[in-house]
């Protein structure tokens, strides 16, 4: 009974639509009735009433319509049941007039509702004609100007402008039919082993693609040319090439913080000044005066016509800024750091990260350096960011300790790298906001910004200017590709689609980044950042949950290392996908006297074999073949069918990074389109950051308390919302009281004296020609 009532009223919202609002298009479309139709799983879907026959209606015509057919008809009624059931719930209505809205899957019962609709019309006609008798004022709902006479009528009539809501909002990606086909090909593809696909030749030769010297071969993820064909339909679907493109035209994609993407803007070539604007702002004109203005400073620096504030020369960098500020910049700088040009730019320099607020940290990076020729680099978009803040007035007065407490000792060792909006924060720092200010902008995230000042000012200032330039151009040539290549040859999509297919259809929660260099040691710590922090979400853009798996676990480790480490999980526990990065050339190649491969051969035959023994695996025959006792061959058969993507590139260099930061930014990006999440903003940090600050009150007081004696010993100093939290918090706190009161100030022993190790100087001399690290006849010279 309930369910015909709901049918009765929701008919009658459809009438009152279709009367009321004139303005809205019509079409007929052939709707087959199910009267069971009403069954959806989701509140939202439920709550909303409409059926999804009506959108199977229109999903119908508009297929019809691409075969380039035409339907036409007229309506079918009813016909009456001879056992009592209610009339019309088997029968079919050849074409129902319908607006012409975009419903969303699951949204309304069956249709089969002809008996009440004379009797809705009448009705709802006697009811706008008795107002119109009745002559009463009716209140109008302001319409846009801008709106069309559709926007308006739907605007002016409650019933018109609930349809229309509806119509507007769009329905999860696992509602669409190019989801649900590739979840039924997912069964299938569970029933394939690599061992057998490899075998395809067919298949093996379409899974690659290339691009500027970067190879990505991909046949050994659990896909076939079919699951390929399916993914690129997803994200048709998904309008992928058009989110790209509007990320890189500047658009506000990052719809809950009303910001644009624009970390491609970053390394953008001069000669696309004026095509990308942001509020009135040429974006790409204010990156190059940024990077004019960085090339200046740091040629000064390192030429010597900046000093510091003794006058001598600033040797040392320290770079302090948490997150993003801290791991894109690093990753680079452990690359740049034995690349050929890198080691020889930075002979008498040198670059150490600050990131933690941990104390160790602060003393582990200034231990051994010279105050009086270190240059401290604040890296904080907002100069509010707690615990770099807190690492730079610790900083700054570490150079007070040595210089003196004179203003001029922090214009002439601070550099600044913030936004526009943090300026009167900077200048309140007591930095130099004319000349040691480096701006980066809103437009830019954190885990994006290595390619802004926050990794521009730091690198530059250790290896030169027209190094990390060449990082830039290197981020270009992948972003470009990106942007242009079709979806079959596009490595970053390529990317994208097979982590939203292992991650949402195959159940691979967790991927690993396996760089065989050892160079590339910070880039899995990079990539941990990039991606969990992106897509560790579980809201869709629609405000509505998601009901598929996001947002993968990252981790990962150089090889070999890592095959010594956790490559037993990878290969006989739970199912991990693999990414595989290794070069053709090494940075630094040995070959050592009767030696017959040298050791990048070596470290590359490990690469290609790790990939084939994850899909291939060990049958239990095999391992029998090689005379294993009966009770231990389970022990060591391998599984396979694991999926893993290898990428071979020329060698790690500065260009190369470039398109590595570049491919692995987009991955993220294209994963989020797909899954429909917004890849760019973070407010799951936010919490954590609001209770700590709730928490350090807590000890301000209860330290207050302390120095007082207005407690005893054993009562409890500190509360908290709950027990567990108050007792471990008072633990510390009592525990911690004796110590807090002893702790000495950075660079003085208790005895107020400095440290000795915190005045060792670097000494005075001309760098060498080349970096010969190994003596003159060193065994491993070259």
């Amino acid at each position: 009974m309930m369910i015909r009532i709901h049918r009765w009223i929701l008919t009658l919202l459809l009438e009152m639509a279709v009367l009321a609002t004139p303005g809205l298009a019509f079409q007929n479309v052939p709707v087959s009735i199910v009267g069971s139709s009403c069954r959806s799983h989701h509140p939202l879907q439920r709550s909303s009433g409409i059926c999804s026959s009506l959108y199977a209606a229109q999903q119908q015509e508009q297929s019809k319509s691409t075969e380039g057919t035409t339907t036409s008809g007229s309506t079918d009624s009813p016909t009456d049941s001879s056992n009592g059931q209610e009339e019309g719930e088997e029968a079919d209505v050849k074409n129902l007039r319908v607006p012409q809205v975009h419903l969303p899957p699951r949204l309304a019962p069956g249709v089969a509702w002809q008996h009440h609709h004379r009797a809705t019309v009448q009705l709802v006609r006697d009811h706008t004609s008795g107002i119109n008798k009745q002559q009463q004022p009716t209140p109008q709902l302001e319409v846009s100007a801008e709106a069309t006479d559709e926007e308006a009528d739907a605007q002016g009539n409650p019933v018109g402008r609930f349809l229309s809501n509806i119509g507007r909002s769009s329905p999860l990606v696992s509602a669409s039919p190019e989801w649900k086909r590739l979840q039924q090909h997912a069964k299938y593809i569970q029933s394939t082993h690599l061992r057998d696909l490899l075998q395809d030749t067919e298949r093996c030769q379409e899974m690659y693609a290339t691009h500027d010297g970067v190879y990505l071969d991909y046949s050994r993820q659990r896909a076939d040319l079919e699951t390929m064909r399916l993914l690129f339909e997803l994200a048709e679907k998904q309008n992928l090439k058009q989110q790209i493109e509007a990320m890189f035209d500047g658009e506000k994609i990052n719809f809950t913080e009303e910001r644009a993407v624009l970390h491609t803007a970053l390394r953008a070539d001069r000669s696309k000044i004026g095509t990308v604007m942001v509020d009135g702002v040429d974006a790409v004109q204010e990156v190059h005066e940024v990077l004019d203005q960085i090339q200046e400073f740091t040629q000064g620096v390192r030429s010597g016509a900046i000093r510091g504030y003794t006058g001598k020369r600033l040797r040392n960098i320290v770079s302090v800024g948490i997150g993003g500020s801290y791991l894109g910049p690093e990753f680079l700088h452990e690359v740049l750091k034995t690349e050929p040009e890198g080691s020889n730019a930075a002979l008498g320099y040198s670059l150490r990260f600050l990131a933690n607020v941990d104390p160790v940290d602060v003393e582990r990076t200034c231990a051994d350096l010279d105050p009086e020729e270190t240059m401290i680099v604040i890296v904080s978009k907002t100069f509010t960011t707690a615990e770099t803040m807190l690492n730079a007035r610790t900083m700054r007065q570490w150079l007070w300790d040595f210089m003196g407490n004179d203003k001029e000792v922090v214009r002439k060792h601070f550099v600044a790298c913030a936004s526009v909006s943090a300026t009167d924060k900077v200048r309140d720092f007591g930095i130099d906001t004319e000349n040691r200010f480096f701006r980066f902008w809103d437009w830019v995230g954190g885990r994006y910004s290595v390619c802004s000042a926050a990794g521009a000012v730091p690198l530059s200032l250790l290896y030169g200017f027209d190094l990390f330039e060449k990082f830039l151009q290197g981020a270009r040539s992948m972003d470009e590709h990106f942007r242009s290549a079709p979806m079959e040859k596009n490595i970053p999509i390529l990317m994208g689609l097979l982590g939203v297919w292992n991650m949402s259809f195959l159940g691979y929660n967790t991927r690993t980044t396996l760089p065989y260099a050892e160079a590339l040691l910070k880039l899995p710590a990079h990539i941990q950042q990039l991606d969990m922090e992106s897509n560790g979400k579980s809201m869709t853009k629609f405000g509505i949950p998601v009901d598929y798996p996001v947002g993968e676990i990252d981790f990962g480790e150089p090889g070999t290392n890592g095959q010594h480490s956790f490559y037993q999980l990878l290969h006989m526990g739970q199912t991990v996908a693999c990414d595989f990065i290794g070069f053709v050339q090494s940075q630094q190649d040995l070959c050592l006297d009767d030696e017959k491969l040298s050791s990048h051969d070596e470290l590359m035959a490990n690469f290609f074999a790790q990939p084939d023994a994850l899909a291939t695996g060990k049958t239990a025959e095999q391992v029998r073949s090689e005379g294993v006792k009966d009770e231990l061959i389970p022990h060591k058969v391998f599984e396979g069918n694991r999926p893993s993507i290898s990428f071979l590139l020329p060698k790690l260099t500065a260009y190369a990074t470039g398109q590595l930061l570049s491919m692995y930014e987009h991955r993220t990006a294209t994963q989020g389109f797909i899954w429909d999440i917004n890849s760019f903003d973070q407010w799951g940090v936010e919490l954590g950051k609001k209770l700590a600050i709730d928490i350090r009150n807590k000890f301000l007081k209860a330290r207050n308390e302390q120095k007082e004696e207005r407690r005893a010993e054993e009562e409890d100093i500190v509360e908290a919302d709950n027990p567990a939290t108050e007792r471990i918090l008072n633990y510390y706190v009592k525990n911690s009281a004796e110590e807090s009161g002893e702790a000495r100030g950075f660079g003085r022993g208790s005895s107020g004296e400095a440290t000795s190790s915190s005045r060792k100087s670097q000494r005075e001399h001309v760098p060498p020609e080349r970096n010969d690290l190994c003596g003159k006849n060193g065994k491993l010279s070259r």
